[in-house]
């Protein structure tokens, strides 16, 4: 039986262009609000166009000894150059960097997700401490 865990793929993004990475600032304080970036490309750019592109980005969140994944966000890229004279005609692009603004309680496990429209899903995660 196939299941999501079988098919995500995770790879180190210095190598991997579809990997999202999680960016954190130094210092996190419990129960105050802080920025959490997510972007896929950032070691080695991804295509941007419409035969292959970012579809969506997810950040998930999981507490030290929670048993639950909360589902933070979601960001959709929807915009790739696509125009009724072509593809790559288009006057707009979406670029594939997120920026969620959260509030924790407790340290716990920031996990991103990815989706390439050709190369299916990725997956990375940080480490969070409060």
């Amino acid at each position: 039986m196939s299941t999501l865990g079988n098919v995500i793929k995770t790879a180190d993004s210095k190598s991997e262009k579809h990997v999202p990475v999680v960016e954190l600032p130094e210092t996190i304080e419990k129960g105050k609000a802080f920025l959490v970036t997510v972007s896929v490309g950032k070691e080695i750019p991804h295509p941007n166009n419409s035969e292959h592109f970012i579809q969506w980005i997810k950040l998930y969140y999981q507490a030290d000894g929670g048993k639950i994944v909360y589902e933070l966000g979601t960001a959709d890229f929807t915009a790739h150059g696509a125009s009724a004279q072509g593809p790559g005609a288009g006057p707009a692009y979406s670029e594939p960097h997120a920026v969620f603004k959260l509030k924790l309680n407790k340290p716990g496990l920031l996990i991103a997700e990815s989706c390439c429209n050709i190369h299916g899903l990725w997956e990375s995660s940080q480490k969070l401490d409060l």
